[in-house]
């Protein structure tokens, strides 16, 4: 079957939050939400599970959703784990927040790399624990890496565990598997436990490939608890289910008994769609990974040939564009808001990203061209009518 991503879907009397949150006139490019139909074989199983008619409670003692992940972490990423390391949960957030009330208590601490996912940025206070920052080294080209040296001197006394984002979000690194390990083996050395939100883990462009930083060792996997979806990669957001994978039964014990009452259970259309997706969705999966591709380079070239002072480095995972407007006329203290006001157009604010942030915002090209090059053309007849009002 051959999808039509270049399909305009009207999504603006849908309740969706992405269209409604600005107005009628507002090309939204925020929010992590593509702009395009989940695959044919989840809307199918949901409108069949619709007719059924009855919503009562899942029973998650069923093997199949386990296996059938279990053998994707396998054959995707050369993962070997358990089915019974399987844990289904109703979202990654919720996910790092129980996790992160097993691993600590009220005054211990957490470290992170900035910039960051402002969910992960807010998960200390959260839970009561501090927030230690590792900032992510930036170069001359605009692609970060790990500093490891920061990394080190941001992890203190009643620092207990390190929250990784991997595929990065804002910045889009898929951090290498030489990067991951020395990241491993610093928490190894230090005690520190791993939690690692891998959502975009199946969102990797061209050769990039993803390495879950639990596959790197046994002794490693001993000590993390990594946080999936289906959510990002087949656009099921709102169907709010997850999968935190967690080879250690001890650990895997506390986080279940950590998340009774609060966060226990998937809803039966969350965990419908989910197991469509994983059994049947993956041609639309390739479809969908080439035509990102695309959007990612088309959107690479524009900056570099039609945004004159802005940099972007070319993410290689997730659908999601970093743009640095520091050195831009008229936006480069506030982009986001310039923006907005001048070319109608909502991105996501770097400045929530954390330190590292400010003069930034995140762009979300999963959508179609045609919307895209629309925004990008308003984005660069703002700059013009900027530049021009200078002179």
């Amino acid at each position: 079957m051959t999808y039509d991503f270049d399909r305009l879907v009207d999504r603006r009397h849908t309740d969706s939050s992405k269209w409604q949150k600005y107005g009628p006139d507002v090309l939204p490019l925020w929010v992590a939400d593509m702009d395009f139909q989940s695959p044919e074989p989840v809307i199918r199983a949901l409108r069949e599970r619709v007719e059924h008619g009855v919503f009562g409670y899942l029973a998650f003692e069923q093997p199949e959703f386990h296996e059938l992940f279990a053998d994707r972490l396998l054959k995707r990423h050369g993962w070997r784990v358990s089915p019974d390391a399987v844990v289904i949960i109703p979202g990654v957030i919720p996910g790092f927040n129980v996790a992160g009330r097993i691993l600590a208590a009220p005054g211990d601490g957490l470290i992170l790399q900035t910039p960051v996912y402002p969910p992960i940025l807010r998960a200390a206070s959260s839970i009561g624990l501090t927030r230690e920052e590792a900032p992510l080294a930036r170069r001359a080209d605009g692609r970060y890496e790990v500093d490891l040296d920061a990394f080190s001197a941001g992890i203190r006394e009643r620092t207990r565990f390190f929250l990784l984002c991997n595929p990065h979000n804002p910045v889009g690194r898929v951090f290498s598997r030489d990067e991951l390990t020395s990241l491993a083996q610093m928490c190894l050395r230090r005690g520190l436990a791993i939690v690692a939100d891998e959502i975009h883990c199946e969102l990797t462009l061209g050769s990039n490939r993803h390495t879950p930083i639990a596959s790197l060792d046994p002794e490693i996997a001993d000590r993390t608890i990594t946080l999936m979806a289906p959510s990002k990669t087949f656009n099921l957001a709102g169907l709010k289910c997850s999968v935190a994978v967690i080879p250690n039964a001890t650990l895997r014990e506390k986080f279940i008994a950590g998340r009774i009452d609060l966060v226990q259970t998937v809803n039966v259309f969350g965990y419908t769609a989910a197991f469509a997706a994983y059994r049947d969705g993956q041609p639309w999966l390739d479809e969908l990974l080439r035509y990102l591709e695309a959007n990612r380079d088309f959107v690479t070239e524009y900056v570099r040939t039609r945004l004159p002072g802005v940099a972007m480095s070319p993410p290689e995972a997730t659908y999601l564009a970093w743009l640095d407007f520091r050195n831009a006329d008229g936006p480069s203290r506030d982009p986001f808001t310039f923006f907005l006001e001048r070319a109608r157009v909502a991105l996501n604010d770097g400045a929530l990203f954390g330190p590292g942030g400010a003069g930034f915002v995140r762009l979300n090209f999963g959508c179609p061209r045609t919307m895209l090059a629309q925004a990008l053309d308003r984005m660069r007849e703002a700059l013009t009518g900027a530049r021009a009002a200078r002179v």
